[in-house]
């Protein structure tokens, strides 16, 4: 059975994100996980990355959605 986005979205974290953002309302989990896709989708960089390496993209756009989060 395929994980949801949110799961998915925090699978990709590092253990210290996944505290974070696992403690916050599941509607922003929702939101940052349809970030995180989104960033998958529209980033060029990241489908290089992908060819290579799917969990390392993930990671990265994962990263990338958390630092706009906190920025």
């Amino acid at each position: 059975m395929p994980m949801d986005s949110v799961a998915r979205f925090l699978a990709a974290l590092s253990p210290e994100a996944r505290r974070t953002v696992d403690a916050e309302p599941r509607e922003e989990q929702e939101r940052l996980a349809a970030a995180w896709e989104r960033e998958l989708e529209a980033d060029t960089e990241l489908d290089t990355l992908d060819e290579l390496s799917p969990p390392e993209a993930e990671a990265e756009a994962a990263r990338r959605v958390l630092d706009r989060k906190d920025g």
